[in-house]
């Protein structure tokens, strides 16, 4: 038997590697259109490879998935983040769990996982090809024949075919799985910061608030978690959680518009008014930039305060019941405006891609053409930050490695 798989990142390989192991004596070939493998591993969660998170309630885990979830959640009973980490541990990778549930190599590396794969390639016998990118493919019942795009490469012809090219950040980029009958969803980005650049927080960069709860005006997009102030305007694993949620409606925005932070991550603005009171009750004749409520930055703290025109050097029995008020609705309410967004170029996430509606979500095998399957980010599947998008490439890279006989 001949396999080829198309792609040389993180589900190209996991493929590669499942389908060798299920089928020793088949060929294997990994045809990769660049002069590089791997190269999203690399530079994934910064250098660092965040491989999997380890949830292990199923039910749970699906809900970092803002396409593709219902899918997801049939294939991690087949391979689960628990089946990864042992994996990549009995493959001589040792892995340690952070206290948010990420998962990373023992050596805080991705070469490690890069060399894991390599090796293993190497070990098993499969075949690598750079710089053979794939024009288009013709199916029949029992063989499919891939065309390359380089002129002179003649055409191979493989038993069975696993796609796991990655995302693409524009449609045309799948036009060649279009023509063969497939649903391809618009792909828009995933995964993004936003940048403010008419706005003052911006001279707050590098600060860092830890419990957060962010949404969008107009929408019913909401997420929680720490915020990051940046150069440019907002990011952290809250801002991140958003774009990824609110991918398609922000993009219909055209990225343009209104954020509103909630600074204590509190709803009950009664709560937060009775906290307020305490604090000057407390400290009547402490200075506001003396006490920092619910532990705020104290740079952030002072930003609020000259926002609201209130001094830093007032005390706290000076503020009044109109100050409370206008602290309270700031604290909860604090709106900014959003004038396009920032992605990381190589780390970049997709929503959309082929429909899930053409898989078979039991072998990954297309419901449009034999022996034709799918792993990994070229499918309609993405999550939010925490090494869940990797998780959907392990996944769906050892399903469609199984392939059926």
């Amino acid at each position: 038997m001949k396999i080829a798989i198309i792609g040389g990142g993180a589900a190209g390989f996991f493929s590669a590697i499942s389908a060798k192991e299920k089928y020793p004596n088949a060929q294997v070939v990994i045809f990769e259109k660049s002069k590089k493998i791997l190269s999203k591993v690399k530079i994934s969660g910064g250098g660092r490879c965040n491989v999997t998170n380890a949830s292990t309630d199923i039910f749970e885990l699906t809900k970092a998935y803002p396409r593709g979830n219902r899918f997801l959640k049939q294939a991690f009973y087949t391979f689960s983040p628990q089946d990864t980490m042992q994996w990549f541990e009995s493959r001589g990778v040792p892995l340690v769990t952070q206290d948010d549930n990420c998962v990373f190599p023992a050596s805080q590396n991705s070469q490690s996982i890069i060399d894991l794969f390599i090796n293993d390639a190497k070990r098993l016998g499969i075949s690598i090809e750079l710089n053979k990118g794939i024009k288009d493919i013709n199916a029949s019942n029992d063989s499919i024949e891939l065309h390359f795009l380089s002129k002179g490469i003649p055409s191979k012809i493989f038993d069975k075919v696993i796609i796991a090219t990655g995302g693409s950040p524009q449609e045309k980029g799948l036009e060649w799985l279009k023509t063969l009958g497939h649903k391809i969803v618009t792909p828009v980005p995933s995964l993004f910061t936003f940048n403010m650049s008419a706005e003052s927080i911006t001279k707050l960069m590098g600060i860092v608030v830890e419990n957060t709860l962010v949404s969008i005006q107009g929408t019913k997009l909401n997420s929680d978690g720490p915020l990051l102030i940046t150069h440019w305007g907002m990011s952290g694993p809250a801002i991140l959680k958003l774009s990824a949620f609110g991918a398609r409606i922000l993009s219909e925005k055209d990225y343009k518009f209104q954020v509103q932070i909630n600074w204590v991550n509190e709803k009950n603005n009664e709560l937060i008014l009775k906290a307020i009171q305490q604090i000057c009750a407390k400290h009547p004749n402490k200075m506001l930039i003396s006490i920092k409520p619910y532990s705020l930055p104290e740079r952030l703290w002072n930003y609020l305060l000259e926002k609201l025109e209130i001094s830093p050097q007032k005390k706290w029995n000076e503020l009044g019941k109109k100050g409370h008020n206008k602290l309270v609705n700031l604290l909860t309410n604090d709106t900014y405006a959003v004038q396009g967004k920032t992605t990381f170029k190589e780390e970049f996430v997709t929503c959309g891609g082929v429909s899930l509606e053409n898989i078979d979500f039991k072998t990954m095998q297309s419901k449009l053409i034999n022996n034709l399957y799918f792993a990994g980010e070229i499918l309609d599947i993405d999550g939010i930050t925490g090494g869940y998008n990797f998780q959907a490439a392990w996944t769906t890279g050892f399903i469609a490695g199984k392939l059926l006989d």
